[in-house]
């Protein structure tokens, strides 16, 4: 059965950073493509970003170029994601999510992902 968790969320103040990690049981993610998501407050759920199978290639929304960064840890078999300067705008629930691919692209593309994991709260405010 796989099983996908994330960690990491928490609350902070503007301007501040989080580190939220993505762990698999069941699932290489050495063999996916790995993306993150978030939803807030009656809001669709959006793509933040994403991360080849490779690693070589990422892609992240507007909103947070510059601010996030996913990486992975092949022996652990984690995927992160880096926030920092976080905006009160990054509040929400963030998701990983992976689906078993080479490819050396990824997608933000909610339905393009088979295995979620149940979600973490992350709220940047003062």
């Amino acid at each position: 059965q796989v099983q996908l968790v994330e960690s990491g969320g928490d609350l902070v103040q503007p301007g501040g950073s989080l580190r939220l990690a993505c762990a698999a049981s069941g699932l290489s993610l050495n063999d996916c493509v790995i993306g993150w998501f978030r939803q807030a407050p009656g809001k669709e759920r959006e793509g933040v970003g994403c991360i080849s199978n490779s690693g070589d290639n990422t892609d992240y929304t507007e909103s947070v170029k510059g601010r996030f960064s996913i990486a992975r840890d092949r022996a652990k078999n984690t995927v992160y994601l880096q926030m920092t300067s976080l905006e009160p705008e990054d509040t929400g629930v963030y998701y990983c999510a992976a689906r078993r691919s080479w490819a050396s692209t990824c997608s933000r593309r909610t339905w393009e992902y088979d295995y979620w994991g149940q979600g973490t709260q992350v709220t940047a405010s003062s």
